[in-house]
C-alpha cells in the first residue's frame, strides 16, 4: 500500500476543507476506509477514549483507516496533552495511512501548534516524506458570496 500525504495550506476560505472533503468521500466512493476529523474534534475524542481507559481500541479504529484527514490544523491551540496525543496519531500513521492536513499556517509556524518545535518539526518530518504540498491564496470565497455586503 502506498501511503501518501498532503498538505493543503493556505488562507481561510479558498477551498482545503472542501478539496480534504472531496477526497474522502472519493476514497469512499472506491471502498477505502476514510476518516474525517477536525484536528480539535480527533484531541478531544482522544482525550475521552484516554479517560475511558479506551486509548487504545481508539487508536487501533483511528489505524485501520487507509485516509486519514485532518482538518483545521493550527486553527484552535492544543494544550500539552492535547499536542502528545495528536502526535501519536500521525506518529501511527506514518508510512501505514495516508494523511489529509488542512491548515492556514506555514510550517514554520506548527511550533506554536504543538507548543514544542521538536514535536513539530517530528510531525513535519514524517509528513513531508512521502507528501505534497498545495498551497491556496485568495479571497475567501465566503467573504466573495457574503449576504452582508456594504453598499
Amino acid at each position: 500500500m502506498d501511503a501518501n500525504n498532503l498538505v493543503l495550506m493556505g488562507d481561510v476560505g479558498t477551498g482545503k476543507t472542501h478539496m480534504a472533503s472531496a477526497l474522502c468521500a472519493l476514497a469512499c466512493e472506491r471502498r477505502l476506509e476514510a476518516r474525517f476529523f477536525t484536528a480539535s474534534s480527533l484531541v478531544m475524542r482522544l482525550r475521552r477514549a484516554r479517560d475511558d481507559g479506551r486509548l487504545d481500541r481508539e487508536a487501533a479504529l483511528i489505524g485501520k483507516a487507509r485516509l486519514l484527514v485532518i482538518d483545521e490544523l493550527g486553527f484552535l491551540p492544543l494544550d500539552a496533552d492535547g499536542a502528545r496525543l495528536l502526535f501519536q496519531v500521525f506518529a501511527d500513521a506514518y508510512e501505514r495511512q495516508s494523511v489529509v492536513i488542512t491548515t492556514n499556517l506555514e510550517f514554520s509556524r506548527w511550533g506554536s501548534v504543538f507548543g514544542d518545535d521538536q514535536m513539530a518539526a517530528a510531525v513535519i518530518d514524517r509528513i513531508v516524506h512521502h507528501g505534497r504540498l498545495v498551497q491556496f491564496r485568495g479571497e475567501s470565497y465566503r467573504v466573495r458570496h457574503a449576504l452582508m455586503q456594504e453598499g
